[in-house]
């Protein structure tokens, strides 16, 4: 795991946006922090370095937001409104686990915390953790698994 100080939404972009140019298809990269800690903006930069040239807004109230014309489709999904496992199933998040593309799930801690059982079934170098933390108003802790293993 890396960590880094982002001092600005462009520089918490920019390290998305690293991890959209190393992207492979399957993965899953899964987001965690608070309110405002800056995951959108994380996706912002990750589908801009896929070559997704489209407007990307959080997906909060649709769930899923698919974005292709880059070189893989982006698959960005917010699970902040579902709280249960059968919510979850019910709303396919599984398919999303093997994205013919790339997956972005926000909140992707209620996922874990749901599924645990299939928890380490998905613990493999297709998946990458990025955990945002809010230190100042301008501030961001960013721990992340190396975009590049």
């Amino acid at each position: 795991m890396a960590t880094t100080i982002s001092h600005s939404p462009a520089e918490t972009e920019s390290l998305g946006e690293r991890f959209g140019r190393a992207a492979q298809r399957g993965w899953v990269v899964a987001l965690s922090g608070e309110l405002g800690a800056g995951k959108t903006q994380f996706v912002k930069g990750l589908a801009r370095g896929l070559g997704v040239t489209g407007r990307v807004h959080s997906p909060t109230f649709t769930l899923v937001n698919e974005y292709g014309g880059g070189r893989l489709t982006l698959f960005h999904l917010d699970l902040y409104r579902l709280e249960t496992a059968a919510q979850m199933a019910s709303a396919g998040i599984e398919e999303f686990l093997r994205p013919d593309g790339v997956a972005v799930v926000e909140w992707a801690e209620r996922m874990w915390e749901k599924h645990r059982t299939s928890n380490t079934e998905h613990r493999t170098s297709s998946l990458k953790e990025v955990k945002i933390e809010i230190v100042s108003e301008t501030e961001r802790k960013i721990v992340y698994d190396d975009p590049g293993a």
